[in-house]
């Protein structure tokens, strides 16, 4: 069963945080982004669109809050909106396991 998720090369997924400027919620979101990718052992690419700096990004793409993390490769793109910290919970909502998950 395919996932359906966006994959780059070698195999890498792209997500997408949408963020605001440089708010202490954008912020935790670019850290929390950091440990995303660490977690799931870089197989996960997350592009950065500040919706500031990029309005017409964020409209194109229908946010209408940050912070946003989208995967925009499915039909209808899957997204969580607010707080990411939960790593397990959000590498389990978009389908990855971590890293140090047992197979």
């Amino acid at each position: 069963m395919s996932t359906g998720h966006g994959s780059g090369p070698e195999g890498r997924v792209s997500l997408r945080l949408y963020v605001a400027g440089e708010s202490a919620g954008a912020q935790r979101a670019l850290a929390n982004r950091v440990r995303l990718i660490k977690a799931s052992d870089g197989r996960i690419d997350i592009q950065v669109v500040d919706i500031l700096r990029n309005p017409e990004d964020a409209e194109k793409a229908g946010i209408i809050a940050t912070p946003t993390l989208s995967d925009d490769a499915v039909d209808p793109p899957r997204r969580l909106i607010g707080d990411i910290s939960n790593i397990a919970e959000v590498l389990s909502y978009f389908g990855y396991p971590r890293k140090d998950a047992a197979p």
